[in-house]
Order: C-alpha cells, then sequence, then structure tokens
C-alpha cells in the first residue's frame, strides 16, 4: 500500500450524498458539519480502485456467490487480527448490520417477544424491534465519572420480568466506546445462558479496538 494525502478535501455535495444533500430532510437544516465514522470522506485507496476498474471494465454485471478467495481473506483477516479461524458453514451473507438484526430478529422471535437492548445504544436497535412488532425493553447503562458500566442486577431483573427471547449486544459499544472486558461479557453470558435468552452480537467496531484491549 502505498502513502495517502488524508488532508485532501473532496467535495461530495450533489452526488446524493445522505449527510451532505440531505441535512433539510433529515436534520431540517444545512448548516450542520457531520462527523460521521460509518461514511468517511476519504477517497478509497488507488489499488482498491483499480480493482473495482478491473471488474467494470469486464463491461458484465451478473450475477454472482463468494468464491474461495472472498472466504480465504475473511480467515486471513479473523486469524491476523482476532485469533480464529473461520468455517465457511458459519457464514450468512447480508446487507449490513441493520439488516442483519432485523433478519435475525424475524427468525428467532415471534410477534410481541420481548428483545432486550442497553440504551444508550445505535438507534436502528430499538427501530428493528419495534418495526418488526416486537418488544422493546431497556436495561439502562450506568454513567459515572466518564464511564458507561452495566446493572447486571438491572439486567437480568428486565430478562425474568419480560421473558425476553433475545439480547441485542453492542460490542465494542456505539456510542459509549467501551471494549467491554472479559468478566463483563462473560458474565452476559451467563445470565443469557441461565434464562435461554439468544445473544444477537453487532460487532461491527471490532477494528477500532486497540491494546490492551481485546
Amino acid at each position: 500500500m502505498g502513502k495517502y494525502d488524508f488532508d485532501k478535501i473532496i467535495d461530495r455535495r450533489n452526488t446524493s450524498c445522505l449527510k451532505y444533500d440531505f441535512g433539510m430532510q433529515r436534520k431540517g437544516r444545512t448548516d450542520l458539519l457531520p462527523m460521521w465514522v460509518a461514511d468517511m470522506d476519504f477517497a478509497l485507496p488507488e489499488e482498491i480502485l483499480a480493482d473495482f476498474h478491473k471488474r467494470i471494465d469486464h463491461g458484465i454485471f451478473g450475477y454472482t456467490d463468494p468464491d474461495a478467495e472472498y472466504f480465504a481473506a475473511l480467515n486471513r483477516w479473523t486469524s491476523t487480527h482476532y485469533g480464529y479461524e473461520i468455517d465457511p458453514s458459519w457464514v450468512t451473507l447480508g446487507c449490513g448490520v441493520v439488516f442483519g438484526l432485523a433478519t435475525g430478529v424475524k427468525a428467532f422471535t415471534e410477534p410481541g417477544d420481548a428483545i432486550l437492548i442497553q440504551q444508550p445504544v445505535y438507534y436502528p436497535f430499538r427501530e428493528v424491534i419495534e418495526d418488526n412488532g416486537r418488544t422493546f425493553i431497556n436495561s439502562q447503562l450506568h454513567y459515572e465519572n466518564g464511564k458507561y458500566t452495566i446493572d447486571f442486577d438491572d439486567f437480568e431483573k428486565k430478562i425474568v420480568e419480560n421473558k425476553v427471547k433475545v439480547y441485542m449486544l453492542c460490542s465494542p459499544h456505539n456510542p459509549a466506546g467501551r471494549v467491554w472486558t472479559r468478566e463483563e461479557l462473560t458474565r452476559l453470558g451467563d445470565i443469557c445462558l441461565k434464562h435461554n435468552v439468544i445473544i444477537m452480537d453487532d460487532e461491527i467496531h471490532c477494528d477500532f479496538v486497540y491494546a490492551p484491549h481485546r
């Protein structure tokens, strides 16, 4: 990989860009500076653009499926960064995190079933629960001395009282920025196992974990 200029400003207006061209529709004003994580303002590296151009120049865009090269790349990333191997039979492709959460909600629960989240959390968590006719349950994270922590007593109490079927975990947490410790995750897992609660885990920010966290 080469060196890249992260100071270059690229004007994205008038490209149907959600965060610049839809300010009025989404925020009621156009003078706010969007500071999104999932939609950055850096151009793709030349090496990646070259692969795109190669594919485009082929000229035909039919149906495709992941092949051995895809799974090898996936396995290389997870084994290098997280220390575990990927079996292709474990993998189901989806259109993104929110689509995956909604699919999981429909697959593992019935209308009216209770699903627990821990707010403040990525707002589509609640949307995919309520938009699919399930019951939203919140176990509020505790904020003190600049840090969010889990209220485990409340977590288990809410599960029991509401017969929770699914717990949506965000790890690392968005937007609190917490990388949950092994002890915290183990305790959450033990509670869910005890009450037969399925865990659906959004780990989209896993690459933003830095030593000594894992």
